[in-house]
C-alpha cells in the first residue's frame, strides 16, 4: 500500500485524524501541541493521531494530499480542516467544537 493509500485509508475510516509532530501526550513543536490541545479542549477524546515524525512516508506524501504544506494537519470526516492557525480562530468563534459535534453525531 502506498503512502497516499494509506493517508487516504486513515481519513476515511476515522472521524477525526491529527497529523501532528509528535503525539497528543508528547507534541515536538508548539503547533502540534496547540492543535492536540484545542482538540481535547473540544471534549474530543477519541480520535487518531499519527505522529508523522515516525513515519517518513506519510511526512514526505501528506502535504501533496491535500495541498496542504505545513503540520499539523485536521481532518474532520475525510476533510481537510486546516492546520492550527485555522483551529484556534475556528476555536475561538466557536466553529470547530460544532463542527466536531456535529461529525461525531453522524
Amino acid at each position: 500500500m502506498s503512502a497516499l493509500d494509506t493517508i487516504r485509508e486513515q481519513v476515511t475510516n476515522n472521524t477525526v485524524v491529527l497529523y501532528m509532530k509528535g503525539t497528543p501526550q508528547f507534541p515536538q513543536c508548539g503547533y502540534s501541541s496547540n492543535a492536540a490541545q484545542i482538540l481535547k479542549a473540544c471534549g474530543l477524546q477519541n480520535f487518531l493521531a499519527v505522529n508523522v515524525l515516525a513515519d517518513k512516508d506519510i511526512f514526505q506524501n501528506l502535504p501533496a494530499y491535500a495541498n496542504w504544506p505545513t503540520f499539523p494537519q485536521l481532518y474532520v470526516k475525510g476533510e481537510l480542516i486546516g492546520g492550527s492557525d485555522i483551529m484556534t480562530e475556528m476555536y475561538q468563534k466557536g466553529e470547530l467544537q460544532k463542527l466536531l459535534k456535529d461529525a461525531e453525531a453522524a
